[in-house]
């Protein structure tokens, strides 16, 4: 097969070849079964070594620099960076440089503007001079695609933040946003979880607009320096843009006299707000951003740093750090304990382990100790729901999702536990609250109820990524394959959900891809859900994902897809390098609908056999995972663990199904 471009992003698709990796298993000479039996054998010792003493896993979760740079600039800010920390970020940050001079949001993808905008200025705080080779190569890329000016809303923030750009050229985010009623469209609780907790500290930091020394000029970076904002026209005042557009004017304007006590009230009202959700390890929703705003907001309105909550703010931003054996400093964007303990639990159970392992019992453990028991947003709209889900993170009680607490269930299922009402206590309060948590439409979003108001996306603010929760394909077939295993396949909340995906089945046969890149992940979330829930591998909706997943299977016998294919589908969806977890993914799919003894399958699970390291691991430099589609990625490093182990153990022991765990 021939490489083609993509004309639209000067990228080459990649052609359906073997990756090769170092310290590889030997070629698989033997029998596919043989293969997989000891390919599952090294994976299942190499997970089990894993595992913390505390019962849970987690792997790094890697993103992009924004997170190391936006960490050099908080404590710039705030007046605490040191040489240390500094030159540790600096070092990480120069290797991810690419070629060309930039920074990308992913493994192997194109330079990004905003990144490297931002990472640019964290070198410049580390002392790599401007007319360095590097230096100058990413500016002169900057300035080519229109310089700070062309950047997105969150980066000239940060450069407002010391005078290299004007708070006046800022769209207006008033923390009077508080008093919107609840069903007011713009509403804080009409914006995804993520988003909400950003955009409170941050109305705070839009209000005070503080402008700290700047310790040099960034004039490289703007096209003109003597106009570095150059006017645009607006757009049509028939368009959203345009509606939107002329609406930050009037609140402009409204800023002029929002001096009094309405505006002093938003700003006490914004800091209970931070405050009441600050988690036990003093983080905010277990997220790094909103935890950096959060920090600034409270600074602003008088928070020393020595203050208790800000105190508790900065040691919780250094639990995010993951230092590399050469010295440098990633940071982590998020960490994601209990979803990688969940899947690690099941990967370990369909690869034969025993349900009563002493580690799956751990493990189960810890999980049923992460339940939360306690309300939080989500119970804005579901006030009369008892609360029950689990969180992605160590600390998060204020945002359990969706997606965690049905596979926390599904895990708990495979575990032969010492306390068995505990268990069905615990579930029981899961399966109750995810059912709580179902959209008008019959399918399941992340984390709030029916998040599908149009309008937050379309503010000039919020240009960062997505800023709603609606309801995905994936989180969908998550719950209702967990609802399957609970015997609920013919409720009638299951079949509405059951419909749902089967409507939103793309024309080629695949799905969407929310969380996970992007097809391949789609495809391989929802065939296993619809099987499990009583759909007959005969059925046309299988039968066409099948025939979709054959067609894009590389020539290696891997599945690959690039994240390209969420702003270029019809040149990417299921393209890319084959990599461990979308290989898995995709056999999954072909495995829950019947396909063991197919060619593909074979093919795909050679590949795995035959890229797997001696240790029993799988390298996996590509981004599969997703936290904005094509805005930001993520490279979780367990998901090339727990999918090829789960994928290798149903091709060896068969698909897990509701009867086999006694549902």
């Amino acid at each position: 097969m021939t490489a083609t471009t993509d004309g639209s992003t000067g990228a080459t698709l990649p052609p359906r070849a073997d990756s090769a990796s170092t310290e590889l298993t030997t070629p698989v000479t033997a029998g596919v079964q043989e293969a997989a039996e000891r390919a599952v054998r090294r994976a299942t010792d190499h997970l089990l070594a894993q595992q913390d003493a505390q019962g849970w896993w987690k792997g790094d979760l890697e993103t992009n620099v924004t997170m190391d740079a936006e960490d050099l600039l908080l404590r710039q800010f705030l007046g605490i960076r040191d040489e240390a920390t500094t030159a540790a970020a600096a070092l990480f940050i120069r290797g991810e440089q690419r070629e060309d001079g930039t920074w990308a949001t992913f493994y192997g993808g194109p330079g990004e503007l905003s990144t490297t905008i931002e990472a640019y200025v964290a070198l410049r705080l580390a002392g790599d001079a401007p007319d360095a080779p590097h230096m100058a190569k990413a500016s002169a890329w900057i300035r080519e695609r229109g310089g700070i000016a062309a950047a997105r809303v969150f980066t000239r923030i940060w450069l407002a933040l010391f005078g290299w750009w004007k708070w006046e050229d800022l769209p207006e985010l008033p923390p009077e946003l508080l008093y919107f009623p609840k069903w007011f469209p713009l509403s804080i609780y009409n914006f995804g979880q993520w988003a909400r907790q950003t955009i409170v500290p941050l109305t705070v930091v839009s209000a005070k607009r503080p402008v700290r020394p700047a310790p040099f000029p960034l004039d490289e970076l703007h096209t003109d320096p003597a106009d570095p904002n150059p006017h645009r026209p607006l757009a049509p005042v028939a368009s959203w843009e345009g509606v939107f557009q002329r609406l930050d004017k009037v609140v402009r304007g409204y800023r002029r006299v929002a001096l009094g006590r309405l505006r002093g009230s938003a700003l006490k009202s914004a800091a209970r707000w931070i405050v009441e959700r600050q988690e036990n390890d003093g983080a905010w929703g277990g997220i790094q951003p909103p935890a950096v705003y959060s920090v600034i907001a409270l600074h602003l309105l008088g928070y020393d740093l020595e203050h208790p909550v800000m105190r508790a703010g900065l040691e919780s931003l250094d639990r995010y750090a993951v230092w590399r054996e050469d010295g440098s400093r990633m940071i982590e964007a998020c960490q994601s304990p209990v979803w990688d303990t969940c899947l690690a639990t099941i990967a370990l159970a369909d690869a034969g382990l025993p349900a009563d392992h002493p580690q799956l019992v751990k493990a189960a453990d810890w999980m049923l100790g992460e339940q939360i028991v306690r309300p939080g947003d989500w119970a804005v709209k579901r006030p009369q729901l008892p609360p029950g889900g689990w969180a992605f993170e160590f600390h998060n009680d204020n945002y359990p999702d969706i997606d965690d607490t049905a596979e926390v269930v599904l895990a708990l299922r495979r575990v032969r536990h010492h306390d068995p009402e505990r268990m069905e206590k615990a579930i029981g309060r899961g399966v109750r609250w995810n059912l709580g948590m179902q959209s008008k439409n019959g399918a399941w979003g992340a984390f709030d109820v029916d998040n599908t108001s149009p309008f937050p996306n379309r503010l000039p603010f919020c240009d960062f990524g997505e800023v709603i929760d609606p309801p995905s394909a994936d989180v969908t077939a998550h719950v209702v394959e967990m609802l399957a295993f609970e015997g609920m396949s013919h409720d009638p909340r299951t079949r509405r959900g059951i419909e749902w995906l089967l409507a939103e089945q793309e024309p080629n046969g695949a799905w969407f891809g929310r969380w996970g890149v992007n097809y391949v992940y789609g495809t391989g979330s929802v065939v296993p859900a619809l099987t499990a829930a009583g759909l007959p591998a005969s059925h046309p909706a299988i039968r066409r994902a099948v025939s979709w997943l054959e067609q894009v299977q590389n020539e290696d016998g891997g599945w690959g897809e690039d994240l390209r294919s969420y702003k270029y589908a019809d040149d990417w969806s299921g393209r890319g390098a084959s990599t461990a977890s979308q290989t898995a993914w995709a056999l999954m799919a072909l495995l829950a609908a019947g396909e063991k003894d197919a060619k593909s399958v074979e093919r795909g699970v050679r590949w795995l056999a035959e890229t797997q390291r001696v240790d029993g691991s799988w390298d996996e430099p590509y981004f599969t995972g997703t936290g904005f589609p094509w805005d930001f990625s993520i490279n979780y490093h367990l998901y090339r663990q727990v999918f090829p182990l789960t994928a290798l153990g149903r091709y060896l022991y068969g698909e897990p199904t509701p009867e086999a765990e006694g549902a």
